[in-house]
């Protein structure tokens, strides 16, 4: 998953456990809802170049149920994390 801010990303480490909320844009409402509960981080990618304000990537394992509903989420709203 693309993760909005990317200096969040980079305090996560394989095996942290983490809710994940979408923000839809302002257009929207901006209203923010938990996507996935409990995911845990398998892998935090090094990135291949600056994203600038483009996020960062985080592998998460989730069951196959929330899996879609992530999917979703990224391609409408700006997606966050909080750590357990």
């Amino acid at each position: 998953m693309r993760i909005a801010d990317a200096a969040t990303v980079r305090l996560l480490r394989p095996g942290d456990r983490v809710d994940v909320i979408a923000a839809e844009e302002r257009g929207t409402g901006g209203a923010a809802r938990v996507v996935a509960r409990g995911a845990r981080v398998t892998e935090v990618p090094k990135p291949l170049e600056d994203t600038g304000t483009g996020g960062a990537l985080v592998v998460l394992s989730v069951p196959r149920a929330a899996a879609a509903g992530l999917a979703g989420a990224s391609a409408t709203a700006r997606l966050a994390v909080t750590l357990w």
